[in-house]
């Protein structure tokens, strides 16, 4: 892996980030710093805040309190803005074919390509079916183009929302294979995923999120050999939560 290349963005900081919606505080008192590069792998069951915190660092909603920096800088910066991409776990693909769709992004003002399309083709293995359009590829096959397009912007951070639940094995490894390539690029990746034999594969380090907050944030061996926490143990030896009803 090549992390030689510094990148612009880095360290990402949390200070005292909160977050409540219709009355239910849904993320809490969140302090983090992350200096590292390659994956960050975000962890926790379902309703942990994953997704939501996710949002919160590629500035799609804004926390009630406390500040998000990138490379000390804003998250609402427009400069950093333009220097993210993400890809969610349904693609979202233009009604227009295969290769118009990584067109219209690497025309983007704020675009620094550093693959052409036909590279870009060739590494998602859509080459055949540039002509084809996008919204009749299978699963997998739309999953790797919403990847490449992201990609294609340049960016120096990506987000990827759970971006292998819905597809099958063959199709799970294509992903890992293109995230493992972006990391190769330097591009600092945060992945959330509830596939944790993936989260061994590809995470650097781990943020573990339990009820809103931020349980543990330590290298991934650290993570998955010697957690910390009552609530990391649990999940790493695959314990479900309690539900209500049980702890009554």
């Amino acid at each position: 892996m090549n992390d030689a290349r510094q990148n612009p963005l880095l360290p990402l900081e949390l200070k005292s980030v909160a977050l409540t919606i219709g009355g239910r505080p849904l993320l809490s008192g969140l302090n983090l710093k992350v200096t590292t590069p390659g994956v960050t792998t975000i962890l926790g069951h379902n309703g942990a805040g994953k997704s939501l915190l996710l949002r919160l660092l590629h500035g799609l909603g804004t926390a009630d309190t406390g500040t998000i920096t990138w490379g000390r800088q804003s998250v609402a910066a427009t400069a950093v803005k333009a220097r993210q991409a993400m890809v969610f776990q349904q693609p979202i693909l233009l009604r227009r074919s295969v290769a118009a769709n990584l067109d219209y992004v690497l025309q983007l003002p704020h675009a620094r390509p550093i693959l052409s399309r036909k590279q870009l083709l060739n590494l998602a293995s859509l080459s055949a079916v540039a002509s084809q359009p996008a919204r009749t590829l299978s699963g997998g096959e739309q999953q790797r183009l919403a990847f490449v397009r992201a990609l294609a912007t340049g960016p120096d951070i990506m987000f990827l929302d759970e971006p292998t639940a819905n597809l099958d094995p063959d199709a799970t490894q294509w992903i890992e294979d293109l995230i493992k390539n972006a990391r190769a690029k330097s591009i600092k990746i945060f992945l959330v995923t509830h596939d944790i034999g993936q989260a061994r594969r590809l995470s650097q380090d781990v943020i573990f999120l339990n009820k809103g907050r931020i349980e543990e944030h330590t290298d991934a061996a650290s993570f998955f050999h010697r957690p910390k926490s009552a609530y990391s143990q649990q999940f790493v030896n695959g314990v479900l939560p309690a539900s209500p009803q049980s702890a009554q």
